[in-house]
């Protein structure tokens, strides 16, 4: 995001924003640039999906995975194919509670046959 976008949001470099949409949110790590188009954000793909605890609303990936903003829906009956994988968003600085990632953590593995 530009300077300018940033500074009327009350975002910094490094904040901990919100991207989000009627489609789903996700958190991730703000970077100002002047080297993206005023009003356009870029998110990288390549974040593991890590869905919060049940019950919280706000948030649909803590670890900012974009596929919880896009659609999930090939280019055609006939090609399958990925779409363009843009979309709209807003951000916003993220004032909620602060989550730990667990896309990384050994899952629980129950020993027992049975």
């Amino acid at each position: 995001m530009t300077t300018e976008h940033a500074k009327a949001r009350n975002i910094e470099g490094g904040s901990l924003v919100r991207l989000y949409n009627r489609r789903g949110a996700c958190l991730c790590s703000a970077v100002v640039s002047e080297e993206v188009r005023p009003g356009v954000l870029q998110l990288s793909t390549g974040a593991w999906f890590d869905p919060p605890q049940s019950g919280l609303s706000d948030v649909s990936c803590r670890h900012g995975n974009p596929n919880v903003l896009t659609r999930d829906e090939g280019t055609s009956r006939l090609a399958q194919g990925p779409g363009a994988l843009s979309c709209l968003v807003e951000i916003e600085l993220y004032v909620g509670e602060d989550m730990a990632l667990d896309a990384f953590s050994t899952p629980a593995i129950s020993t027992e046959c049975g």
